[in-house]
């Protein structure tokens, strides 16, 4: 399995800033294949209580917690690997909406942003706020697409 960069974490110990973690990040899954996800933080609160560290499990869709936001690393395959086949005038069948407001950056690769209505190829560097509508992720490319992604708690 892919090995995700490593996490840094820091705190402060007797007054001073310090580094409490350095480590590769651990908990990776592989939910479909070639789909890695690594859900790398969470927090629970606003304002977020600095010294609390919430251990997430990983899962295909994110749960954001009430309040909370969700900090995670994607890589998705193309659309071929994961046997996905859009059906021309259907939904795309990974179409999903969340209560979030997403910040989300394209790392490597390139992937379209279906919607409802309309699409957009992304490619490394682009930037989506995505803000709680419905949207699919799709690779028509021959190369993973890797984004990492911080989800915040939203209303509608």
């Amino acid at each position: 399995m892919k090995t995700i960069p490593r996490r840094i974490v820091t705190g402060i110990k007797n007054g001073k800033s310090i580094i409490e973690k350095d480590e590769i990040v651990s908990n990776v899954s592989e939910h479909f294949p070639g789909l890695i996800i690594s859900d790398i933080w969470s927090t629970d609160s606003m304002p977020v209580h600095l010294s609390e560290e919430k251990i997430i499990e990983n899962t295909a869709f994110p749960h954001t917690p009430k309040n909370g936001t969700y900090f995670r690393y994607v890589q998705i395959p193309p659309d071929k690997d994961l046997g996905i086949a859009a059906t021309v005038g259907q939904p795309h069948p990974l179409m999903h909406q969340t209560a979030t407001l997403d910040y989300i950056v394209i790392l490597s690769g390139e992937i379209y942003l279906i919607m409802d209505e309309g699409e957009t190829l992304l490619q490394a560097g682009d930037i989506v706020i995505q803000r709680g509508t419905n949207h699919a992720w799709s690779n028509r490319s021959n190369e993973p697409c890797i984004q990492l992604a911080v989800l915040v708690d939203a209303s509608f």
